[in-house]
C-alpha cells in the first residue's frame, strides 16, 4: 500500500483565492502527511498568502506561464515518488485522492478521475470532450474515457519522462494520457463527480478545443504515426482509383489528376513509414531513461 509520506499533491494555481482555502483544508484533514505543493502561476490575488497560512509549500512563477507550465514546475520540484495533480478551484474532491491511489496500488502507473456526464459544465463542453475522447482513442488504440481531466495520480519517474512533450497551456492531460498509452504504461480510470468550480473557468471552448485537436494529432503522429498517415494515404488512393476509373470510362485516358492523387497517396504512406522509424527512436530514448 502506498505510504502517504510518498505522495506529493500538486495544485497549479492562478488567482484561486475564492476556492483554494477550502481545498487545502480538506486535503490536510484527509492526508496530513502528504506534501502539498502549490505552483503559483503569477497570481495577483492572495492565493500565495492563503497557501502559506495552510502550511503548503509554494513555488511561484514570476509571470503567468500557463497550466501546463505549472504542472511541469510541480513535477520537477515535488519531493516524492507519487504525484497527485488536481485543480485548486474546488472542482475535484479531495476524498477521491485515495481512490486514485488505490488504483496505483493495483499496479497501474497512472489513475485518472473520469468525470461523469452530469459533471460537465455545459452540453457543448460535454459533446466536445466526447469528440476528443473518440479521436484520441482512435489515435492510441485504447479506450480513453476522459482525455481532458486534470485530476490524476501518477508515478513520478514515469511522468517526468514526458515533461518535454507537455505544452505550457491547458492540454497537459491530453499529452500525458496519450504518451502513457502509447508507451504501454497501464492507465486506470476512476469515475468521479466534479463540483462546480469557484470562480470563472479559464478554458475557452472553441479556442482551446482547436488546440486540443492539434495536440491529439501531434502526439498521435509521434507515438502512432501510421494511425494518422495510413488512413490519409488510403483516402487519396481510393479517390485516385475512382477518378481514374471515371476518366478511363468516359475519356479512355489516364489523367494528370489521377497521377497526382496516386503520387500524393504514395508520398503520404512513405512519410508515415519514416515517422514510424522516428517513433521507434523515441521509444528507445524512453527506455534508456530507465537504465
Amino acid at each position: 500500500m502506498i505510504n502517504e509520506k510518498d505522495v506529493s499533491i500538486v495544485l497549479p494555481s492562478h488567482n484561486e483565492a475564492p476556492g483554494i482555502a477550502n481545498v487545502l483544508k480538506e486535503i490536510i484533514s484527509l492526508h496530513p502527511l502528504a506534501e502539498i505543493l502549490i505552483v503559483d502561476d503569477g497570481s495577483t490575488d492572495n492565493t500565495v498568502e492563503i497557501g502559506k497560512q495552510a502550511g503548503a509549500r509554494i513555488i511561484s512563477h514570476p509571470r503567468q506561464m500557463g497550466n501546463g507550465a505549472s504542472i511541469k514546475t510541480g513535477a520537477r520540484h515535488a519531493r516524492n515518488k507519487i504525484l497527485i495533480f488536481m485543480d485548486a478551484d474546488g472542482q475535484h474532491k479531495p476524498e477521491d485522492i485515495q481512490r486514485l491511489l488505490n488504483k496505483l496500488d493495483e499496479g497501474y502507473d497512472m489513475a485518472i478521475g473520469a468525470r461523469k456526464i452530469s459533471s460537465h459544465a455545459s452540453l457543448g463542453r460535454m459533446l466536445a470532450n466526447t469528440a476528443y475522447n473518440q479521436l484520441a482513442s482512435f489515435m492510441t488504440g485504447y479506450k480513453i474515457e476522459d482525455l481532458t481531466s486534470g485530476f490524476r495520480a501518477v508515478r513520478a519517474d514515469k511522468f517526468k519522462k514526458f515533461l518535454y512533450l507537455l505544452p505550457n497551456g491547458f492540454s497537459y492531460p491530453t499529452t500525458s494520457t496519450m504518451a502513457f498509452f502509447r508507451s504501454a504504461y497501464p492507465i486506470a480510470y476512476v469515475p468521479i463527480e466534479a463540483k462546480k468550480r469557484a470562480g470563472k473557468s479559464k478554458i475557452k471552448l472553441f479556442k482551446d478545443g482547436t488546440r486540443f485537436i492539434l495536440i491529439i494529432m501531434k502526439v498521435g503522429a509521434l507515438f502512432s504515426p501510421m494511425r494518422l498517415f495510413f488512413p490519409i494515404s488510403l483516402f487519396f488512393f481510393t479517390v485516385a482509383t475512382f477518378y481514374y476509373g471515371y476518366t478511363y470510362i468516359t475519356q479512355e485516358r489516364f489523367t494528370n489528376m489521377s497521377a497526382l492523387l496516386y503520387i500524393t497517396s504514395l508520398l503520404t504512406f512513405l512519410i508515415g513509414i519514416v515517422s514510424e522509424q522516428i517513433s521507434s527512436l523515441h521509444y528507445r530514448h524512453s527506455e534508456d531513461q530507465n537504465d
